[in-house]
């Protein structure tokens, strides 16, 4: 659903705490494979309790992957459990880099009753069960180290919120949640007013929430992450449907290569400053949030009031055919419905 304009600093802000996914992720040099460590699961006495020698953390990105978490961040989790948290939506409204990197995954408190998706949504909002995700424990050390490398304190609100242990080996998610909730942290941008007035920050929005496409890249963090730590397979069935941003015409790869080629060396030296200047919570100081607000300003005023027009959509794929959108989403969910097939046939014998 279409929402209210946000301003150019609004916008700025959002690619605040995108920019450094693109750093670790997509700029800087290809880092080594990562292993998937197997982390024991975290004991209900933790879960039960308040302890200040570690903490809770609920991932639902790119960071459900051990390329990212383990590989990229460098995080070593000290255990970890699968999660289900009945009131946060999963979204993909975060603005990343037009051509590139179109949007990021954010979640947003729930809609009582939850909006229908859209025949455009290229199927990122039609989960409707509550966002899926994995807790992991992590020190206060490694948290920091979170903070600093998902936008330095810029724009996501670290938020408190109830999780579900979901049990293992779960194929199909149970909208009403059993037994006793805990609380974990996670980061969350809030684009309605409600919440951005409880906390005292700016509106975080978009023109249409489901416009923007996630690169293939990306949504292929979350499925590797979702596979990796067994998630529900109904719900990576979802994850796997949805549609990934391509560039198919010669004029959005010309103005991919003089978009970056001229923004790149720029978000370079930013990215380089947060990492200097970051306190020793992660946070970047004002004035270089202050500075990174102008210079995404910049960014985002350029590809809208020129790029776009010239050289084709940075955010969303363009089909030259109408069926061929629908040819990308099999493609995604064609490897998870073969094995799913597969686990059905072996559950009817048994």
């Amino acid at each position: 659903m279409a929402g209210k304009q946000p301003t150019t600093m609004q916008r700025s802000q959002q690619a605040c705490c995108a920019l450094p996914k693109l750093w670790k992720l997509r700029i800087s040099p290809k880092a080594p494979s990562t292993s998937p460590t197997v982390l024991p699961t975290t004991s209900h006495e933790r879960l039960a309790s308040n302890s200040e020698k570690t903490i809770l953390y609920l991932a639902y990105g790119s960071n459900l992957c051990a390329k990212t978490f383990e590989g990229a961040r460098g995080i070593k989790p000290l255990s970890a459990v699968n999660v289900h948290v009945p009131s946060l939506d999963l979204t993909f409204d975060l603005a990343g880099i037009p051509y590139i990197e179109p949007c990021f995954a954010n979640t947003r408190y729930r809609d009582t009753p939850p909006s229908p998706p859209t025949k455009t949504d290229h199927h990122k909002d039609r989960w409707t069960k509550g966002l899926i995700g994995v807790v992991y424990e992590v020190t206060p050390e490694d948290y920091r180290t979170i903070i600093a490398t998902e936008g330095g304190g810029a724009s996501y609100h670290d938020v408190i919120v109830p999780c579900f242990a979901l049990p293992k080996g779960s194929k199909i998610v149970d909208p009403t949640p059993s037994g006793v909730p805990f609380k974990a942290h996670t980061l969350l941008l809030p684009r309605d007013e409600n919440s951005a007035a409880n906390t005292g920050r700016s509106r975080f929005s978009r023109p249409d929430p489901s416009y923007a496409q996630a690169s293939a890249r990306y949504l292929k963090l979350l499925t590797d992450g979702g596979e990796e730590h067994e998630l529900p397979a109904e719900y990576l069935a979802y994850l796997y449907n949805i549609r990934p941003y391509t560039i198919t015409t010669r004029k959005q790869k010309i103005g991919q290569a003089i978009f970056l080629g001229f923004w790149m060396p720029i978000l370079l030296a930013v990215i380089g400053l947060g990492k200097l200047f970051a306190d020793d919570e992660g946070r970047s100081p004002a004035w270089l949030v202050g500075v990174m607000t102008v210079v995404f300003g910049a960014i985002w005023g350029s590809y809208d009031l020129v790029f776009k027009g010239l050289f084709g959509d940075g955010e969303r794929t363009i089909y030259e055919v109408e069926d061929r959108e629908k040819d990308v989403g099999m493609r995604f969910c064609h490897k998870f419905c073969h094995r799913s097939v597969k686990l059905e046939d072996t559950d009817e014998k048994r």
